[in-house]
């Protein structure tokens, strides 16, 4: 039996990768990184942030205050750029270093 927590994880999971096609969309009528509202669920908004290499950050959330989302996707962007321009880093594979999580969890604490 899956608990209320899990299901809801799973839904945000559904509503973000659902959300990639809207990414898609509004990222080739914009020229700024920061897209900000690309899509919306209940009272849940998606807000993109893509990289020059295409890379697509999303966040999931229920307030609105642009000025720390887009703080918060800059610096993400700037601790994704160290992890990637690592010689030991295979840029096809997945991030799985903690401390690159540890870090933007802390970041995620302190601007949102």
């Amino acid at each position: 039996m899956v608990c209320a927590q899990q299901q809801a994880q799973y839904l945000h999971q559904f509503v973000l990768h659902a959300s990639l096609d809207a990414v898609d969309e509004v990222m080739w009528s914009s020229k700024d990184p920061h897209l900000k509202a690309v899509d919306r669920f209940n009272n849940l908004t998606v807000t993109a942030f893509v990289t020059p290499g295409n890379a697509r950050f999303l966040l999931l959330h229920d307030g609105r205050n642009d000025d720390s989302i887009r703080t918060f996707f800059t610096e993400v962007y700037e601790i994704y750029l160290r992890v990637i321009l690592n010689p030991l880093h295979v840029a096809t594979t997945r991030i799985t270093n903690r401390e690159f999580d540890r870090k933007v969890k802390l970041l995620a604490k302190k601007t949102l």
